[in-house]
């Protein structure tokens, strides 16, 4: 990943994909990496950069600096959101996956802007 961008101009926006989180999000669940922080820090220079991961198969997004965080819901084995002292659990009940799976949909458009992502659930 260094040696990729090292060629590349602070003013290229740049989007990494990563299965699971480049931010920790419940580390007792295994939502996180430890070497997501030396990861970005090879971004940092960056004026533009969006992660985009899955792996936790929830919806949730983030901005730290120039950085910004989207996870995506799940297309199989939906998870709930974690909770302390509860065990994790791989299960939701039959009448709301629906509500729990989904796709996400991320457009470019040559802009200053940034990606547009849309999550959907499959309801």
């Amino acid at each position: 990943m260094k040696d990729d961008l090292s060629a590349r101009s602070a003013s290229t926006p740049i989007v990494l994909f990563a299965h699971l989180p480049l931010w920790t999000v419940y580390p007792e669940w295994g939502w996180g990496t430890q070497d997501s922080e030396e990861a970005l820090s090879y971004v940092k220079r960056f004026g533009s950069v969006t992660v985009l991961n899955g792996h936790i198969h929830q919806t949730m997004q983030k901005v730290e600096g120039n950085v910004k965080f989207h996870t995506a819901m799940s297309t199989a084995f939906p998870q709930p959101a974690p909770e302390p002292r509860r065990p994790r659990s791989d299960e939701s009940p039959a009448e709301k996956l629906r509500a729990v799976l989904g796709i996400r949909q991320v457009e470019f458009v040559a802009s200053p802007q940034h990606l547009a992502v849309v999550d959907s659930t499959l309801e």
